[in-house]
């Protein structure tokens, strides 16, 4: 067996978090320390990657703050993410749909699964 497979099932540690996709809009609770003091912060966008796996795995969140478009890279491991909610499961057909970064207004929206 390769070493990183054993030093990843050595420090593997089990999230209960809900499964998404990119496409999918999901809330990012995660705290930041500022001082001596701890609060949690929301930060609610489209999945545009997973990307890795085990415990190097990361998933890009993107935003629009005002109209400038904002990124943020997560690690899944991270013991700063308090919880994720998905809000909306998108219909998309790539695993990595970085084209919304230049769409701009109802170009950039993406269609809803219906279950």
């Amino acid at each position: 067996m390769d070493l990183m497979k054993v030093v990843d099932k050595e420090y593997n540690v089990e999230n209960k978090f809900p499964k998404f996709n990119s496409g999918d809009t999901i809330t990012v609770h995660y705290k930041i320390k500022e001082g001596n003091k701890e609060r949690i912060q929301q930060f609610r966008g489209v999945v545009l990657q997973r990307k890795g796996s085990g415990l190097s795995e990361t998933f890009t969140v993107r935003k629009m703050s005002g109209n400038v478009g904002v990124e943020r890279i997560f690690p899944i491991t991270s013991p700063f993410i308090d919880k994720i909610e998905v809000t909306k499961h998108g219909k998309v057909r790539r695993a990595r749909i970085f084209y919304l970064r230049e769409l701009t207004g109802k170009k950039a929206r993406i269609k809803e699964k219906k279950f």
